[in-house]
């Protein structure tokens, strides 16, 4: 007997459950997106405030809104796409390519959007040094500099990377090595800002007592601070392990489709726990964050994709040539 994986193409041309979650999750990515870019309840925000907060806020939101209007660009496209691959199946590789491309690019052009926040942070931290303890310099660093350092030139950069080396007419090995790397670089960048989200409630506005208090807080605190850093490790390990990969059939979908699961349920529990525990004697900078300014929270769809790659390299028996 022999073990044979069931085909990626073949899943993505017949009607599969992977076909249906890639549809769902593409439109729960533009449809966040969309609702983002016109709630426009920010704007003039900046008007409220006076001197350094007043540029500050005005530089971050124009610079974000800029971004997020790219994002939702290639959102529409990838909608688009994806409901025209539904009815009338794959376009050409070419064209595939090319679509991709475009979609990389605009993304990480959202991203670059938040350099500005970087800029500022970096600013703030460096002019705070001599004027507040070191051990405040450097817990600020943690939770508000690095993790808005990292997502603005960490993922765009693998992303643009990754954008150009979708080529039709080159081997996918590098395509494949890059994909790996830049959703490493998104788990990673997650870890940072939500596990900085917590720490900025526990430090400077609940204390720790809003965790002791409530344990549903005490495990989602574990479960961002902990468990989306041992998805980190795994994924990078992951990442290095396949990086050698010619073809994508030699690609492990079980271990991608268990990657991208984890990191759906993450932002699923989450909002789940807000819905069947949340109350205004919860809320907090975490939530606030979370349920309002989080731009990822579409990512929550993510288990519709990841469930059916769990079965997508499961071996199918074949009688072997005697």
């Amino acid at each position: 007997m022999a073990n044979a994986p069931v085909d990626l193409m073949t899943e993505l041309k017949e009607f599969t459950p992977l076909k249906v979650g890639l549809l769902i999750v593409t439109i729960s990515y533009f449809l966040f997106t969309a609702h983002a870019m016109f709630t426009l309840q920010w704007v003039g925000e900046w008007n409220r405030l006076k001197g350094f907060g007043y540029f500050y806020v005005l530089a971050t939101d124009i610079s974000g809104g800029v971004g997020l209007a790219f994002r939702f660009i290639g959102s529409l496209i990838a909608a688009v796409s994806v409901i025209y691959y539904f009815n009338k199946g794959l376009p050409s590789t070419e064209k595939t390519y090319r679509l991709l491309r475009w979609i990389l690019v605009f993304e990480g052009i959202y991203w670059l959007g938040l350099v500005t926040t970087a800029v500022l942070n970096v600013r703030d931290s460096i002019l705070s040094i001599g004027q507040v303890s070191a051990s405040t310099v450097l817990t600020q660093f943690a939770i508000s500099t690095l993790p808005s350092v990292a997502e603005s030139i960490l993922i765009p950069v693998a992303l643009f990377v990754l954008a150009s080396k979708l080529n039709p007419a080159k081997p996918i090995n590098d395509a494949i090595k890059w994909a790996l790397i830049a959703g490493t670089s998104y788990i990673f960048v997650f870890w940072l800002t939500n596990s900085g989200m917590w720490f900025t409630t526990i430090i400077y506005e609940k204390g720790t007592s809003y965790l002791t208090l409530y344990p549903e807080n005490l495990f989602n605190f574990v479960l961002t601070t902990f468990g989306l850093l041992i998805l980190t490790v795994y994924a990078a390990y992951f990442t290095k392990k396949s990086s050698g990969i010619q073809t994508l059939q030699e690609l492990n979908l079980k271990n991608v489709g268990a990657i991208i699961t984890a990191l759906g349920m993450f932002f699923l529990w989450n909002y789940l726990t807000w819905i069947f525990f949340g109350g205004n004697y919860l809320w907090s900078d975490w939530f606030a964050w979370f349920l309002g300014h989080n731009l990822d929270l579409w990512m929550l769809s993510l288990p519709l994709l990841g469930l059916p790659l769990l079965f997508a390299n499961k071996p199918q028996e074949k009688n072997s040539p005697s």
